[in-house]
């Protein structure tokens, strides 16, 4: 489908604001880790050597692996690792044990982006505060409490949504990128041969004369491909073409001549190194530089923290996380949401990283490791989307894929340097949300399998029920069942307690796929089990937001006629007991209880009227 020139121009504006913002403010902080870690001794052919590097770490990895590979890799037109996921997965669905095992790679992957978005936002934050060091060292006092209250407005007002100040974003980021250019250039001029740091051969000369210290190095270097991923998790906001020619036409150009730019300050003021990027600056712009770096990590943080609640929902509607509250903030964008739960955790987790780490420096140390892993987890469920999904030949296949693994094991490996550095602290985060989504997982599972063994066959039930029927009232009333063709909890209890049958009655199942929309021509699956009792099973996809009542509007005119305001929707409440020897370990299954217990209410989570909800409660042992 064509896209207009005036519809590309914003969405490519739109992609500098919401993709670009991380890997944008890695200017801050990525060469000050390199030259001030102190490995590499700071010479001219160092300077080139690392430059260099640097360009071909954002040429391989993010316009070659992300912008021109990984963004074909496109479920329906979205993106992001739990769509790839869904993609590996389904490519696989006639292999259930490597099925199986991609699943549990791809979740973990995306618990470490959890991770990574604790340290992105504090050290993106922290490092443009840090700013105020380079106008006044008695600014040094102030840094930590002013990025705390800064991430704090940012968290408080998430509740209001960003459709408001989202269209500042794309500007603010645009003249980020034109600021960072100018300065780049400004000392360019001053030593135009650094440009010549763009040819490999620096890159690969500082490799083979340094290849202990570039090994190392590379724990560092990795910063200035923070976001990457965000490339792909945004595609299906924006669209493939405006973020291939945002990365092209703007942000690689403006990152190259500032990383180069810093370069030639360092060769000119190798003093410069505490802070290469606020040093380039004449002093008179120091101060609005502070304002501008600023606005665009917080920016970059937004993007993050959207990220953050928007992954979260896909992973509940895969069945790894329990229902959790979800309000829309947006009556235009449903894309739009915000998890209160997730907002705070974050922020909890974020400002416990500025507290613990104190600097951007120390925080550079725990950044990495969930970021390659991530690098590493999509690279390895590529090449199974473009082998068994795409059918491209096996030898095309691995050396697309091998290439970019090798790149992406050294990275990993190197950071793993920095582990007890703090590199445990992402990884302690996507642990314990991994253990979490395993838990409910599994959780859900021993409970289906209970209640499936335990389940009374609907249709012999209406059978035996019709024989000698209840008193008949009018209205219909809507039973809900994780298991199609089983009846409910709601129901036994309703004909035991009220002992009457609604005139309508629909035995509905929800069902979650793992492909990001389903269309509304499939969203519905009925069939008539006599007696004006319907089987019903309703489909979304990963990416929908389930709304029960409109669903059921599709059933008219297909036998069965339902009027919202005579319509009653009965649940089954369980309350799960944990046992010895069970199928989980008994603090799992308490865990597991837990989580049932407080989970959001399912009429909340399906989008049903407070007024015609009737619960019923039972208890089940585990």
């Amino acid at each position: 489908m064509a896209v207009s020139k005036s519809s590309l121009s914003a969405l490519t504006l739109g992609a500098i604001g919401v993709v670009y913002g991380d890997i944008g403010t890695s200017v801050l902080y990525a060469v000050k880790e390199v030259f001030g870690s102190g490995h590499v001794p700071f010479t001219a052919d160092n300077v080139y050597g690392i430059l260099s590097i640097f360009f071909w770490t954002l040429t391989i990895i993010v316009s070659v692996k992300y912008v021109i590979l990984v963004l074909r890799a496109d479920n329906n037109g979205e993106g992001g690792l739990v769509a790839m996921l869904a993609l590996a997965s389904q490519s696989v669905k006639d292999k259930p044990r490597l099925r199986r095992l991609l699943l549990l790679v791809g979740i973990f992957g995306t618990c470490l982006f959890y991770g990574d978005g604790v340290i992105t936002p504090a050290i993106s934050v922290l490092s443009a505060v840090e700013g105020l060091e380079v106008i006044s060292p008695t600014f040094k006092q102030y840094v930590i409490p002013l990025t705390l209250v800064i991430l704090f407005g940012l968290f408080g007002v998430q509740k209001r949504g960003t459709s408001g100040i989202g269209k500042f974003f794309g500007p603010i980021t645009l003249a980020w990128f034109a600021c960072i250019s100018v300065l780049g250039v400004s000392h360019i001029v001053d030593n135009p041969q650094i440009l010549w740091a763009v040819s490999p051969h620096f890159a690969l000369g500082f490799i083979w004369h340094n290849p202990k210290i570039s090994f190392i190095v590379l724990g560092a270097v990795v910063l200035c491909v923070t976001g990457a991923e965000a490339l792909y998790a945004d595609m299906g906001h924006f669209g493939k073409k405006p973020i291939r020619v945002a990365w092209f036409s703007i942000v690689m150009p403006a990152l190259t001549l500032n990383y180069f730019g810093q370069g030639a300050l360092l060769l000119q003021n190798p003093a410069a190194v505490k802070n290469p990027f606020f040093m380039m600056a004449p002093d008179w712009a120091l101060m609005p530089l502070v304002g501008l770096a600023t606005m665009a990590t917080v920016i970059a943080s937004q993007a993050l923290i959207s990220g953050a609640f928007s992954v979260t929902k896909q992973v509940i509607q895969l069945g790894y996380l329990p229902r959790l509250q979800i309000l829309h903030t947006s009556v235009k964008e449903t894309g739009q949401i915000y998890l209160p739960l997730v907002n705070w955790g974050l922020f909890t987790a974020i400002v416990m990283a500025v507290v613990m780490f104190k600097s951007s420096s120390n925080l550079a140390a725990a950044y990495g490791i969930a970021v390659c892993t991530d690098m590493l987890i999509t690279t390895i469920l590529t090449f199974y989307v473009i082998r068994y999904s795409w059918k491209y030949p096996l030898l095309l296949c691995v050396a697309a894929t091998g290439f970019f693994l090798i790149v992406d094991l050294a990275f990993w490996a190197s950071n793993l340097l920095k582990l007890f550095d703090g590199g445990w602290f992402p990884l302690l985060i996507g642990g314990a949300i991994f253990t979490l989504m395993l838990t409910w997982k599994d959780g859900r599972r021993l409970l289906n399998d209970k209640l499936r063994a335990d389940a009374i066959d609907l249709s012999s039930f209406l059978e035996a029920v019709f024989v000698s029927p209840p008193q008949r009232v009018d209205g219909t009333a809507v039973f809900l069942t994780a298991e199609p063709g089983t009846v409910p909890n709601a129901l036994l209890h309703n004909l035991k307690h009220n002992k009457v049958l609604h005139r309508n009655n629909l035995f509905v199942t929800v069902r979650n796929h793992e492909v990001p929309r389903i269309g509304l021509d499939k969203r519905l699956e009925i069939e008539s089990l006599g007696h004006n009792c319907w089987q019903v099973i309703v489909n979304y996809g990963f990416k929908g937001d389930p709304d029960l009542p409109k669903a059921l509007q599709l059933i008219k005119g297909r036998g069965c006629e339902l009027d919202p305001m005579t319509t009653s929707y009965f649940l089954s409440r369980d309350i799960v007991v944990p046992t010895i020897g069970g199928g989980m370990a008994q603090w799992r299954e308490k865990l597991f209880s837990q989580m049932h217990h407080n989970a959001s209410a399912a009429a909340e989570f399906l989008n049903l009227p407070n007024n015609a909800v009737v619960e019923l409660g039972s208890k089940i042992e585990i």
